[in-house]
């Protein structure tokens, strides 16, 4: 296994942990062990996910938008952490960026849409 298999291999079960400690409401145990995986895996979107997601139910919003821009910027393709920015904003009061949040992930699920339509093979 290569020394990438192995972090995300950490990653994950760092937020199988997480997912399990946030169900049981223990949400300042679900960030400690959503940073972790992020320690090992930068990149493991469901991480940032999750970890927003935590804040979130803490109430804290701020820090839910920062996870979720910083996360956005690694991954500027993904629908989900648009939707969850815009989710974030609106809770916030901040409607002029949660409709332009939910304007881009409408955006992208129409570009993945068109992708999936291009490579379909058409009917006979």
């Amino acid at each position: 296994m290569s020394e990438m298999d192995d972090a995300r291999r950490t990653a994950e079960d760092r937020c199988d942990e997480a997912v399990e400690a946030f169900a049981d409401g223990n949400y300042d145990q679900a960030i400690a062990l959503y940073n972790q995986a992020l320690e090992a895996d930068p990149a493991f979107g469901d991480a940032f996910t999750g970890l927003a997601m935590c804040y979130q139910a803490k109430g804290d919003l701020d820090a839910a938008i920062d996870v979720t821009k910083r996360y956005v910027e690694r991954a500027p393709e993904d629908i989900l952490a648009f939707t969850n920015l815009s989710m974030f904003y609106q809770k916030k009061g901040m409607i002029k960026e949660a409709e332009a949040a939910g304007a881009q992930a409408r955006l992208l699920d129409w570009k993945r849409q068109l992708r999936e339509a291009k490579d379909k093979p058409p009917n006979p």
